[in-house]
């Protein structure tokens, strides 16, 4: 049967982070993309006009309707918006018997708050124990754990106080440094450090979505964390390279950029 992923996160309606850069990532995986809202904005590349999260029951409801039925090889979270939604989904995914990449958005792409303040607690003491795999930028980790990174040689610093909260696996993304992107995998015992060329290109709309989307496929269809984790850089790496413009802001990562595409 083929891999089953689950999404459960926040609608963007310009289409380049969010729920639908998930499902596209999916696509492009060869997975089967189901998806759970938790909230509704109105975005578009210049930023978030506006933000509806939806009930802790239609959240609950659409989890169990895919899950008790369809059932899930792996699930992937992202824009939880609330310390209510974030207990919620802690809840389910702890009972759900697959792998799960947390990326604990905080903001968009446009500096655009996506979690309330108040929710900070239960994403350290709830959500993070519960994933196999975090996700966090480099502003996720010092808004969760007050430590800022300033160069390379802080990400084992950055990493060790993410993993006392208990997720499994951390990669600490450094795709804010200058230089290379150098992001850092660990479990607190093994490291993998993983690099990529930088791409001179403003158009990465999306990254941090679809990279946690790409490592929740690969863990789906079998694959360790690391090879998992080093397969969705690469794919991240790709997608950024090809990002494009779109409306008169911050294009989107291009999802489709391995499928090969007919220049207009």
């Amino acid at each position: 049967m083929i891999p089953r992923v689950l999404t459960v996160a926040g609608s963007d309606s310009g289409g380049g982070a969010g729920v639908q850069a998930d499902l596209k990532t999916m696509l492009a995986h060869g997975v089967h993309g189901m998806s759970v809202l938790t909230a509704v904005t109105a975005q578009n590349s210049l930023g978030v006009q506006g933000v509806w999260e939806l009930p802790v029951e239609a959240v609950r409801a659409q989890y169990r309707s895919v899950v008790d039925d369809i059932g899930v090889q792996a699930v992937k979270t992202g824009m939880l918006a609330s310390a209510e939604l974030v207990g919620t989904v802690a809840e389910l995914i702890s009972a759900t018997d697959a792998p799960a990449v947390v990326d604990p958005v905080g903001v968009s792409k446009h500096g655009d708050p996506l979690l309330a303040a108040s929710a900070l607690d239960a994403v350290r003491t709830r959500l993070l124990p519960a994933a196999t795999v975090a996700t966090p930028n480099l502003d996720e980790v010092a808004q969760l754990t007050g430590v800022r990174v300033g160069s390379e040689d802080d990400l084992r610093r950055a990493a060790a106080a993410v993993l006392e909260y208990g997720p499994q696996w951390v990669l600490i993304k450094g795709g804010h440094l200058a230089g290379d992107a150098v992001d850092l995998l660990t479990d607190g015992r093994a490291e993998h450090w993983l690099r990529a060329p930088r791409h001179d290109n403003r158009h990465t709309h999306g990254t941090g979505c679809t990279l946690a989307s790409a490592i929740a496929c690969d863990l789906a269809k079998g694959r360790s964390v690391p090879e998992a984790v080093t397969a969705a850089k690469e794919y991240v790496t790709g997608a950024i390279a090809a990002g494009f413009a779109l409306g008169a802001g911050i294009g989107p990562v291009d999802h489709g950029w391995a499928l090969g595409r007919d220049t207009p």
